[in-house]
């Protein structure tokens, strides 16, 4: 027996994602915290990502310029300079390809010069020392930048005051709102009768839309034999820490889900004589945040 259910409250999920990447893009205000923000340089001191108000960590580069009284403006972006966009003389950036939060590329200051975030970028100019010297700027999953910028005549660049275990004498880090890894969304559907007082065995789960490269859709199951619950949400483990994503005949994760139009195998036994069934589907974006799956239509499989 198979049964569709179609939730346009999934495109409207879907849709407040999609904004939610497309804002961490365009919009103009800084996403560094206003207490957390300066690194520290030996040389020159303070170096501040807030008080621009145009530092802005994306998915694929940082926008915007830092601030030091003793040396000015620091420029991540060549297209968002003080003077506007210069990338037509000189095409640098600070980035985050792989949307993880390991930045590399180089920056830019007037007196200074050029300023490493990653070992492989170290003269900005094709030059790599990872072997003398491993060092890089990150973003942990709590938003804090961590490790080392390196200039020739700075030296070292510290964002993070863990970095020398210093943060006893001076407790200075820098944070971003914006957060390395996927974006995701939940669902939970409403009540489905399977109109059987005896119970019902869900055999599968295949879902309508479009997954691209990257994105995941995965689903947990809960049964009751009222309307009142309760509702525990459960994966293939039985608790709800895991996903069934796997394609059938097997009935397992998957990791990005098997896809649309792919028959998803659930626990037979999860089922079995209960009436009521309701899903939970998780959306994942790609790891770049830049990609959102879309699902149009829900069709559970089950038997008596």
């Amino acid at each position: 027996m198979r049964r569709h259910y179609k939730y346009y409250g999934l495109i409207a999920l879907l849709i407040l994602v999609l904004l939610a990447v497309f804002t961490a893009e365009i919009k103009a205000d800084t996403d560094i915290d206003a207490t957390d923000r300066y690194a520290w340089s030996d040389v020159s001191g303070w170096w501040d990502f807030y008080t621009t108000n145009n530092v802005e960590v994306g998915t694929s580069t940082l926008r915007g310029y830092a601030y030091s009284p003793a040396i000015g403006e620091i420029v991540l972006n060549c297209a968002t300079t003080p003077n506007g966009d210069i990338c037509s003389d000189s095409n640098f950036k600070v980035t985050n390809t792989d949307g993880g939060g390991n930045l590399s590329g180089c920056a830019w200051n007037d007196i200074i010069g050029w300023i490493s975030f990653d070992c492989a970028d170290y003269n900005c100019q094709g030059g790599n020392i990872c072997t003398e010297s491993n060092y890089q700027v990150t973003i942990d999953a709590d938003g804090y930048f961590n490790g080392y910028a390196w200039n020739d005549v700075e030296g070292w660049i510290s964002f993070n005051c863990s970095n020398n275990s210093g943060c006893s004498a001076s407790d200075y880090k820098v944070r971003t709102n914006w957060r390395p890894g996927r974006m995701t969304g939940y669902l939970e559907s409403s009540i489905i009768d399977t109109q059987r007082e005896g119970g019902a065995t869900l055999q599968s789960i295949i879902w309508q839309g479009t997954q691209p490269s990257g994105t995941s859709v995965d689903f947990q199951i809960a049964a009751a034999t009222s309307t009142a619950g309760p509702w525990n949400y459960k994966g293939p483990d039985g608790t709800g820490s895991t996903w069934y994503g796997a394609e059938c005949p097997v009935v397992g994760t998957s990791d990005p889900g098997a896809g649309p139009d792919k028959a998803i195998c659930v626990d037979k036994t999860l089922t079995s004589d209960n009436q009521y069934l309701r899903y939970k589907v998780r959306l994942q974006s790609n790891l770049a945040q830049s990609q959102t799956p879309v699902v149009e239509d829900i069709v559970l499989n089950w038997s008596e």
